[in-house]
């Protein structure tokens, strides 16, 4: 292999390797098959248009003009010209994927699953990385800038995967030392041959090489690895090292980095709201497909001293086995029971156990303690919720608007202590709510215009970046600002309902999470969340949403529900765009959380997640087996994987042409006797014989030739299994060390010696008597020395056969032959070209 050929192997390895990083991100990993196959041609096409020779930027062009052909063949082939010419329709169908897959990776938590947009991506972006690598380093013979474009890909992986990240840094790693050693190699073979040290060996220093300077390099190159892995690990101040999974700590939990706390939630929420990697603390099962409700509550804050909301010291007792009724529900209200298995990371730490509201039995193991007014576990004895497995069964509480409009007055001792407001509140909060809720007939009539207006019509601002503040007029800041998060939506809503006489408090916890493509919910720092809740008598403590672009408005606030005239028709993003009434599910209710919160909802479904035939078709084993696309790529696949069997095929060959195919089909089904046989002159018509009689070929050039290849297939066979051939010997003799070596069975034994006497006939006899059976008996040897051969030996025989040297002897005998014979043709030529010189001399 040339240097330049060599480079170009160590390039397109090295983009593979760095493309590594990518396995994470994207489910199945089939991709990284299509990818290299994809990358393997457009390696090979520059290659060829190097060894022309073409101008480098014309080999540039070249290739991108073929991966521009494969790219259109496997993702736009139904658009383009001839399934592979792409054309302006291609190139708009190639903008429309490449727009799905930025929303598909904006909609889908690590992994995600691999859709169209998605696919062309990642198989895209790969092909293009290595074009350039492929470009420096190769074509313009620079390997060191060629890590550049490597270290973009790995990057770009590695800033969105938080998994094995030191794993995949060193293959990349790896990839690049081993494009730069080949580079130097190439280099250093230019200049001749480079000698080490003294006490380098003869054979060594005779094979050439830069085996010093090679050696060197590799040394250097796993110093270098080993010092970009353990430095980090002592430098705390530089955030983010490459075996730093836990990321920057959040909260103030006694565990250090990687915890949350909910303990302020002022703090923590907007420090989980801004992380800049959105890393998983939860993941969730549950046999509901209503997951818009599957709000996950840590604890509720119900003291409001008008400088901040926080929870109420009370007492904590060993968790129940039924948790009874929650407060204040009704039996007329519609409910779902539903079960949730959560996993919590490693690296989340918190003494509230996150839970759907509201829970009704809970299995953890432990030292959990129950606190029965907001329903909520916590740790005891340093408990916490780190890499713990729970069971929750829960309630989904489902009341309609009636219910809620008509709910009586709470219990008094209740409403007292949750609308309690300080003296220290602003009055303009107070007044700010009636102004909102003018002209409201009830609490949930209040309630619903006090979301909307937060949600709606009010013209608030969600940013995360906003101050908290803090004092007794940060809510009256935050009316007058209209720019906050979820903390000043929740808290605002809950004090103004306070002010109303409406017994409400606020909740945190985190949002449903994301779904993934194995059927579970993940659930990230991101989605850290505040909600209020306000009581209503029959139905109990009631979420409600005020925050703009987050969570789910809830089914029993929004005007299509609830029937009442009073409300104000404001346009929510999960509105239905007709109320006529359908057999077909309704897009809220096919709808996921996550998807709800995109801007346009999920009413039309997009080309990443659709799942139409054309969709499966276009997928990877599609267009792998149904594709003009297989026309190129099977032949090819097949090509390469029969390379290694190269061997096993020539013998397998060889041996269906000495003994032929229908004797050796024969002995292999039972070592029946040989149907066709080449009978004496005189045997009975029709080339009968008579019962008893054995058959013998004549002396014949057949029958001499096929006794012949049968005591070479089984030399050859004894050759495989580990016996070589001892040209020295008479027939007889070698069969005898064969048997003898090979500790055959007398039925083998036998065999070996009826092909050696055959094989004297042939040679010595004036009138030899071959017998048949001559195939059946070879085969019979093979499986006499398979019997007594170790695993490895009958392996061997198989794969790599000892006696497929013939075929290089074959080659350089008929080398030998044509040169002699050139050499032969070109002296007779001589004369020839003389003869008109000296005439003219003449």
């Amino acid at each position: 292999m040339s240097g330049r050929a060599r480079l170009a192997l160590c390039a397109w390895a090295a983009t593979i390797m760095a493309a590594c990083a990518l396995l994470p991100l994207v489910e199945p990993a089939t991709w990284i098959f299509q990818a290299a196959l994809m990358l393997g041609v457009q390696t090979g096409v520059g290659a060829l248009t190097r060894r022309v020779p073409l101008a480098r930027p014309l080999t540039i062009a070249a290739q991108s003009l073929v991966t521009l052909m494969m790219l259109t063949l496997v993702f736009a082939r139904q658009q383009a010209v001839a399934g592979i010419v792409p054309g302006p329709e291609a190139f708009r169908y190639f903008g429309t994927l490449l727009q799905t897959g930025a929303e598909d990776v904006g909609r889908y938590a690590i992994p995600a699953p691999l859709s169209d947009g998605i696919h062309l991506m990642v198989i895209g972006g790969v092909l293009i990385i290595g074009l350039m690598v492929d470009a420096l380093a190769v074509t313009f013979r620079s390997a060191a800038p060629a890590g550049l474009p490597l270290l973009a890909l790995y990057s770009v992986a590695a800033g969105l995967s938080d998994g094995a990240a030191w794993l995949f840094f060193l293959i990349a790693s790896a990839g690049y030392l081993m494009l730069l050693l080949a580079e130097s190699r190439d280099r250093l073979s230019q200049w001749g041959r480079v000698f080490g040290s003294a006490s380098r060996s003869p054979g060594a220093e005779s094979a050439g090489g830069a085996v010093a300077p090679v050696r060197t390099g590799r040394r250097i190159g796993v110093v270098a690895l080993g010092i970009s892995l353990v430095v980090p690990l002592g430098l705390p101040a530089l955030d983010g090292g490459l075996l730093d999974g836990a990321g920057a700590g959040l909260g103030s939990g006694s565990g250090g980095g990687g915890t949350i706390s909910a303990v302020n939630p002022l703090v923590s929420l907007r420090d989980s709201l801004n992380v800049d990697e959105d890393r998983e603390v939860l993941a969730y099962r549950t046999n509901t497909d209503n997951t818009q409700e599957m709000y996950l509550r840590i604890v509720s804050l119900d003291d409001f001293d008008g400088t901040s909301w926080k929870p109420t010291e009370r007492s904590i007792t060993k968790v129940p086995d039924d948790f009874g009724t929650p407060i204040g529900l009704g039996p007329d209200v519609k409910r779902t029971v539903i079960q949730t298995q959560v996993v919590a990371a490693k690296d989340y730490e918190q003494d509230w156990l996150p839970m759907p509201y509201p829970v009704t039995d809970v299995d953890i193991d432990g030292d959990w303690r129950y606190e029965p007014v907001g329903r909520t576990l916590v740790g005891d004895h340093k408990q916490d919720t780190k890499g713990v497995q729970y069971k929750v069964q829960s309630l989904i509480v489902q009341p309609t608007a009636k219910q809620l409009s008509s709910a009586p007055e709470p219990p008094p001792a209740l409403r007292r202590e949750y609308t309690k407001v300080p003296a220290s509140l602003p009055p303009e909060v107070a007044r700010t709510a009636l102004e909102v809720t003018e002209g409201s007939a009830n609490d949930y009539e209040r309630a619903v215009k006090l979301q909307d207006w937060f949600a709606f019509s009010g013209e608030f601002t969600y940013d995360t970046e906003v101050q908290v503040g803090s004092g007794s007029r940060a809510i009256a800041r935050f009316l007058e600002q209209k720019e906050g998060f979820c903390v000043h939506f929740s808290f605002a809503m809950a004090a103004m309902a306070r002010t109303m006489g409406i017994p409400a408090r606020v909740a945190v916890g985190f949002t449903p999470g994301t779904p993934q493509s194995n059927g579970s919910m993940s659930v990230g720092l991101r989605d850290a969340h505040a909600w209020p809740e306000l009581y209503f008598e029959g139905v109990g403590w009631t979420r409600f949403e005020p925050t703009p672009n987050r969570g789910t408005t809830p089914e029993y606030t929004q005007p299509e529900s609830s029937g009442t005239s009073g409300l104000p028709d404001v346009p929510r993003p999960t509105e239905s765009a007709s109320a006529a009434p359908s057999a077909e599910p309704s897009a809220r209710e096919t709808c996921t959380a996550q998807q709800r919160r995109l801007e346009g909802g999920c009413g039309t479904p997009s080309a990443a997640v659709s799942t139409d035939s054309d969709d499966d078709e276009r997928s990877f084993w599609g267009l792998l087996f149904f594709s003009p696309w297989t026309l190129l790529v099977l032949p090819g696949t097949l090509a390469v994987l029969a390379i290694p069997l190269l061997p096993m095929l020539w013998r397998l060959r060889v041996r269906s042409v000495r003994l032929g195919a229908h004797e050796g089909a024969v002995a292999a089904a039972g070592g029946q006797a040989v149907s066709q046989a080449v009978t004496y002159e005189g045997s009975a018509p029709g080339g009968s014989q008579a019962p008893g009689r054995a058959t013998a070929y004549p002396r014949t050039e057949a029958a001499a030739a096929h006794a012949l290849a049968a005591w070479r297939e089984v030399t050859d066979t004894a050759w495989d299994y580990g016996i070589p051939p001892d040209e020295s010997q008479t027939p007889r003799k070698a069969a005898a060390r064969i048997v003898r070596l090979g500790q055959l069975e007398p039925t083998a034994a036998d065999a070996v010696h009826r092909v050696a006497t055959a094989v004297e006939q042939v040679l010595f006899a004036p009138q030899p008597q071959i017998p048949a059976g001559l195939a059946r008996d070879a085969h019979q040897v093979g499986t006499g020395l398979r019997a007594h051969a170790g695993r490895w030996t009958k392996l061997r025989a198989l794969l790599l056969p000892r006696s497929t040297i013939r075929v290089a002897w074959a080659a350089s005998a008929r080398w030998a032959e044509t040169r002699d014979e050139l050499i032969a043709r070109l002296a007779a030529l001589r004369p020839r070209l003389r003869r008109p010189s000296t005439s003219q001399n003449n």
